[in-house]
This record gives structure tokens, C-alpha cells and sequence, in this order.
């Protein structure tokens, strides 16, 4: 850790360094490059609180509920990802869940107060925590203080203060702040394949369409899939006959759900098994009314070739699911 933040140190220097110099080189070649001013009236006093003024009506909620839910969507993800790490950095336990509500309500206050809704952000956490040896709470409103004074109170300076110095501070920021061991080709080989699909599928999706929402929204449905799949082949299904061939014990290990019933189905040896059959599934756990369904077609092929079926070692909720389900379901498979 020593050496990353040496090191981070140096390229700091480095890209402050590049910074100024372009600014001064731009100043003594007549290019006049923007500045914080450029971009924007700052604030000189503190915010009014005030309703909206806007049409309270479905039409409004139509137009502003998309990017209100992208928004929410990310925003959540990128604080949920910076207390995870900030957990593992101070080896401490944070609550998710106050933190989730914490950002909900302080985002639906600052828009009374014409506020941008806002989140954790990855980045400057990483600088605060490892660099600035940050530990407590304090210091993220220690953070949040000292900006509204810069704005309001020292407005004017830091309107003078050059664009190409704040991308300085961001390529700072990238470089200190990204695991680079994630992406070296050893690190790739080890991982699984999933994993490095749905980082590239995130940012693929991101950089075509210029959309942090889209480009998170592919990752995580590459993900919930590569997941699905991956529990899909769980399953297993073992067979033994008594010694007098008149009964076939089936144990069942695994998630039963929409992805792994057709290999449930596909598991017993219909034709060939003897006229009474038990099915253990206390080792597995019935997730859905696509599992359901499957169980209804294992009966339905077995009274088919006239053997009995007995299920036994259902947990409770499975048992309460196929109760209330089986028969209903019983040609989903067929």
C-alpha cells in the first residue's frame, strides 16, 4: 500500500506538473483555455429552500421518471460499491441499508433547495481514505464544508482557477484510485470468464452510448445470466435401486428454478425404472413455479409408464410453494 500511494504521489506531480505547464505555454501562446468561470455562474450565498415550479401531474412524473430511475439506479450502485470497499480498507462493518435510506432522503431534501442529486463517490473516497488516512464520518463533512465555503465564500478564486488543472486532478484521481492488477493478463487468466464478460459488456455499453445508466443496466443483466447459468448446472440427481429392484431411490442436490428444471426433468430414467420410485429433495430447495412445474411433469412421465411416485424431504417453503401450485402447472412441460 506504501508503494501505491509513492507512486501516486509521483504521477500527481507529474500531471500537476503537465497541467501547469500547458496553462502557461497556452497563456504565452494567445490559446485561451476555459476556466471554472467559463463553465458557470457560482453561487454567492447559501440556497433558498422552495417548492418546484412545475406541473404536479402524471405527465411530469412520465417525463422525469426515467432518468429519475437511472439516476437512482446508479447512484445506488456506485454507494453501495464505495462502502463495500471502504469497509475492506478500514476493516469495519457498515449498515447498507442506512446508508441507501440516508441518500434517498438527502436527495429528495436537496431538491428543495435546487440540489443535483448526488451519491458516494468512488474516487474521492479512495483519495480521502487511503492518501488522507480518513477513518469517521467527520471527515466527510469536514470534505462537504470546506467546498461550500470554496464556492460561496472564495467564489471568485475558484473561478479563475484553470479547467486543465481539474483534469489534472481527475487523471490523479483515475490513476490513484484504479486496481490496474484487475485487468493485467495474468489477473484475467485466473478469473472467470463470466467476470471478464460483464466488465467488458459494461464498458462497451457505456462508452457506445455515453450512458453510465446503460452501460451499468447491460452489466448487470450480463451478470444475473452468467449467474443463472452458472447455478443452472448445479443440480444433481443421484439414482440407487434396493436390492430387490422393486424401488428407485432419487436424491436431488441443488437450486431448483427456471433455469435448471429442464435438466431436473431430464435426470430420471423413466422407462427403465420399477413400478415405485422415491424422490428425496432434502437437498434442494424448490425456488419457483417453473420448478414446480417440473416436479408436475416427473409425475405426469412416470403415471405415464405406470409407477409410483412418492416426493419426500421437501423443506417447508418449497412444500408450502408445490402445495400450492401442483396441478395447476402440471402442463408447462408437457
Amino acid at each position: 500500500m506504501v508503494r501505491s500511494t509513492d507512486r501516486s504521489g509521483v504521477v500527481g506531480s507529474e500531471v500537476a506538473w503537465w497541467a501547469a505547464e500547458a496553462f502557461v505555454e497556452s497563456d504565452r501562446g494567445g490559446i485561451d483555455l476555459p476556466n471554472v468561470g467559463d463553465e458557470g455562474a457560482l453561487p454567492s450565498t447559501l440556497p433558498l429552500l422552495g417548492i418546484p415550479g412545475v406541473p404536479f401531474t402524471l405527465h411530469t412524473l412520465q417525463i422525469i421518471l426515467p432518468y429519475s430511475l437511472a439516476l437512482a439506479a446508479v447512484g445506488l450502485l456506485e454507494s453501495l460499491m464505495t462502502a463495500r470497499l471502504v469497509d475492506d480498507i478500514t476493516e469495519t462493518r457498515s449498515d447498507k441499508d442506512r446508508e441507501a435510506r440516508g441518500q434517498g432522503i438527502a436527495n429528495i431534501v436537496t431538491g428543495f433547495f435546487g440540489g443535483m442529486p448526488g451519491c458516494a463517490m468512488i474516487g474521492q473516497t479512495m483519495i480521502n481514505v487511503r492518501v488522507s488516512g480518513a477513518r469517521t464520518r467527520l471527515s466527510t463533512f469536514c470534505a462537504g464544508l470546506f467546498l461550500l465555503l470554496l464556492v460561496v465564500v472564495l467564489g471568485d478564486l475558484v473561478a479563475v482557477i484553470p479547467m486543465t488543472a481539474l483534469v489534472a486532478v481527475m487523471i490523479l484521481v483515475s490513476l490513484s484510485t484504479f486496481d490496474w492488477h484487475s485487468i493485467a493478463p495474468a489477473t484475467l487468466r485466473r478469473m472467470p470468464r463470466s467476470e471478464t464478460v460483464v466488465m467488458l459488456v459494461t464498458v462497451a455499453g457505456t462508452v457506445a452510448t455515453d450512458n453510465l445508466a446503460i452501460g451499468v443496466g447491460a452489466g448487470v443483466l450480463t451478470a444475473m445470466a452468467a449467474f443463472a447459468r452458472k447455478v443452472a448446472h448445479l443440480v444433481e440427481v443421484d439414482r440407487v435401486l434396493d436390492p430387490d429392484a422393486s424401488t428407485a431411490f432419487y436424491s436431488v442436490h441443488g437450486e431448483l428454478f427456471f433455469a435448471s428444471d429442464q435438466e431436473l426433468i431430464d435426470a430420471f430414467e423413466y422407462a427403465t425404472d420399477p413400478g415405485r420410485v422415491i424422490i428425496d429433495f432434502s437437498r434442494a430447495h424448490v425456488w419457483d413455479a417453473s420448478a414446480v412445474a417440473a416436479l408436475d411433469a416427473i409425475e405426469g412421465h412416470y403415471r405415464r409408464h405406470g409407477v409410483a411416485v412418492t416426493i419426500t424431504g421437501l423443506n417447508e417453503r418449497s412444500a408450502d410453494l408445490h402445495g400450492a401450485l401442483s396441478g395447476e402447472l402440471a402442463g408447462a412441460h408437457a
